[in-house]
């Protein structure tokens, strides 16, 4: 199928190279010039591994090409996808700005029956208020709404597209469920539910995903804060508890919070919806309150080392990412981290594989950039693990601590068992460890 994705960032960059791996002809649009410039050039602005080798496969082969040209765009294919941003606004609700400018532009240049695919996250309501902006832009459109929700965790997209664990499909008619169905044949398995449902079952099903995810991260996050208090061990408690096949292991890692493109904005923007119901979601506006305040966990407990101001210390921050295997900080916690350090006065050293570029956007030179571990523990006063890059889970510090003013290991995702940093002559704090 001639398939068009308008929105070059993570989704749809990541969704577009995807499609071509499936012998679909991609056409990716943005408004964006420069960046369609730098795609046609094999440049990609973040890092996700396996898409720079997906994207130059596909664009050699001739499945996959860029343009500025939405008209061009819209007249190519059959089926277009909709991947743009949808930011959250001040009061948290999603912005949808720019998926209705895309809706607009596909109503005006769509020629016959077409798809238009809302692959980004958008609140229950929205393929409605869609598939309404096409009528009134254009009253002889045939183009058709439906909703697909990505389900793509940065970091391993590439894989999470090509081995779902479900493929949610929202429409109104079989026609629409027919060539949903042709886009993704070879990418759909017997034992991958393929789900069929209404536009707004559709929508809300991405949000409850991933504000369930965001409340069992919460949920841990309170319980290792109360296991500080009592003397307990997290990881043992939450070790039995995945024992338990109600729970599962997953996401019960404790640590200084979530962060990303998706969490915090998808938490928000369910609240702001529920509110403009007339239904105030109690439970997620705590989840969302307590990641702020587990974002500045590890601050306390320096200060409770250091003493309340911190002047004349310096820290290494080990990972910017919010993640790791991902060059995004959005809303990373290891911003609020460096911010509250540089707050309180202290000299700050971050190191990160691959977030270096984009932090510079936010310190600018607030802060050193280490080239290297051992260059970034150089005169530091203690280490802070942010990040679980694989590159600190194995590291010497034995021999980091002999450049080190103070050997603290402040471990922010608890990837260190305590007793093995302590026989490098480390101090260890994590986060609930006993």
């Amino acid at each position: 199928m001639k398939i068009a994705v308008f929105g070059t960032g993570y989704v749809g960059l990541v969704t577009g190279a995807c499609l071509a791996n499936l012998s679909h002809d991609v056409l990716c649009v943005d408004i964006d010039d420069a960046k369609i410039k730098q795609l046609q050039e094999g440049k990609i602005s973040f890092f996700e591994p396996g898409l720079k080798e997906l994207v130059t496969k596909n664009v050699e082969r001739g499945r996959l090409s860029f343009t500025a040209d939405a008209k061009k765009a819209v007249q190519f294919a059959d089926a277009i996808f909709n991947c743009v941003g949808t930011p959250s606004g001040e009061d948290g609700s999603a912005d949808l700005r720019y998926v209705f400018t895309v809706a607009q532009t596909v109503a005006r240049y769509a020629d016959g029956y077409k798809l238009l695919i809302n692959k980004s996250t958008v609140p229950p309501g929205t393929a409605q208020r869609c598939q309404l902006l096409i009528q009134e832009t254009n009253p002889l459109s045939e183009v058709e709404v439906v909703s697909n929700p990505e389900f793509l965790a940065e970091g391993k997209a590439v894989y999470d597209f090509t081995h779902p664990d479900k493929i949610v499909l929202g429409a109104k008619t079989a026609k629409a469920y027919s060539l949903l169905r042709r886009i993704y044949t070879g990418r759909t398995r017997t034992y991958i539910p393929v789900l069929e449902t209404d536009w707004e079952t559709a929508e809300m099903i991405k949000y409850a995903n991933n504000s369930f995810l965001a409340t069992k991260i919460s949920f841990v996050n309170e319980l290792a804060n109360i296991c500080d208090k009592v003397g307990a061990d997290v990881k043992m408690v939450t070790q039995a508890m995945g024992l338990d096949y109600r729970i599962n292991p997953r996401f019960l890692n404790p640590g200084i919070g979530y962060g990303g493109s998706c969490f915090p904005k998808d938490v928000r923007a369910l609240i702001h919806t529920a509110q403009e119901k007339g239904y105030d979601a109690h439970l997620l506006r705590e989840v969302d309150a307590l990641n702020e305040r587990q974002k500045r966990h590890l601050t306390h407990k320096i200060k409770a080392t250091f003493g309340q101001t911190l002047q004349g210390q310096r820290f290494t921050i080990w990972g910017l990412a919010f993640k790791p295997q991902t060059s995004d900080i959005r809303e990373s916690p290891a911003l609020a981290l460096v911010q509250e350090l540089l707050a309180h006065g202290a000299d700050v050293t971050v190191y990160d594989p691959v977030a270096h570029a984009d932090a510079r956007e936010v310190f600018a030179e607030r802060v050193r950039y280490a080239s290297s571990l051992s260059d970034s523990v150089m005169d530091s006063s203690a280490i802070i693990l942010a990040t679980e890059w694989d590159e600190f889970r194995n590291v010497n510090f034995a021999d980091l601590g002999k450049m080190m003013k103070r050997k603290i290991v402040f471990d922010g995702r608890n990837i260190y068992e305590p007793e093995m940093v302590r026989e490098d002559g480390f101090e260890y704090v994590g986060v609930g460890r006993k």
